[in-house]
Parts: structure tokens; sequence; C-alpha cells
């Protein structure tokens, strides 16, 4: 069934466009010669996303490949996720391209799709290697 749906999801990025950067880039560019076609996916992927997220917690019935549903909890606004944010932000304005998108680009072999994961299998290297960091240091302890 996860094969279907990611497939379908596919299939839904590519018939859209999502997977060529330079529609994105059109998209995202509101001060030039702004292409509002993507907005129209947007709205229809934020549709069927929050029905679901309002329907799941009424109806917790247990997924198939899971015990629980995991979904996200309100927190805190920190530093790290506000430099994710940015990143995320600045990286897809730069190429065009986020994670779902660029998965779906690796099947039609463009060559932004493998340079992306490059950069992110760098990005969570580095991310892995400054947390390991950030364990091993000692906390100081003040008063």
């Amino acid at each position: 069934m996860g094969m279907i749906c990611g497939g379908l999801f596919g299939l839904g990025l590519a018939v859209s466009g999502m997977v060529n950067p330079a529609k994105v880039l059109a998209f995202l560019d509101v001060m030039g010669d702004w292409d509002p076609s993507l907005a129209l996916v947007m709205i229809g992927a934020l549709v069927p996303s929050a029905l679901a997220f309002k329907w799941i917690p009424v109806h917790a019935f247990r997924p198939l490949m899971d015990k629980k549903f995991h979904l996200p909890s309100p927190g805190k606004i920190d530093r790290p996720l506000i430099a994710g944010a940015v990143m995320f932000g600045v990286g897809w304005g730069l190429v065009g391209l986020c994670p779902g998108p660029a998965i779906a680009g690796l099947a039609y072999g463009h060559s932004e799709s493998f340079i992306f994961f490059a950069a992110i299998a760098a990005g969570i290297a580095l991310s892995r290697l400054l947390d390991a960091k950030s364990e091993r240091s000692p906390a100081t302890e003040t008063g």
C-alpha cells in the first residue's frame, strides 16, 4: 500500500511540474515573472492534510505498520527549528527543489536531484557530527 501511495504522490508531483526546478523557481519569483500554478498544487495538498490532522486524533485507529500515529505536537520554537526552516527555505529558493519532488526527480534522472541528495547527505552528516561534538563537550555550570 505504501508503494502505491508513494507512486501516486510521485506521479502527482511529476504531473504538476513540482519536479521541474525552473517551474518551482518561477513560482517563488513573486517580483518577476511569477507562475502561480503551483499554488493550486500546494492548496490541493494542504486541504487533505489539514482534514487528516483533524480526523486522525478523533478516529484514532491504529496504523497498519506501527502502534500509533506520530503526529507533531505543539512545542517551543527554538533556534534549531528556526535554523532548519531558514536553511530549507534558502535551499528551496536556490535550487527549486524540496525533498519530495527531488525524490520524484530521481526517477527522471535529473542531475539536480542527485546533487540535492548529495547536499542532504552532507548536511545530515554535519548535523550528526555537531550533535556528537556538543554531547562530548563538558557542560559548564554557573552559580
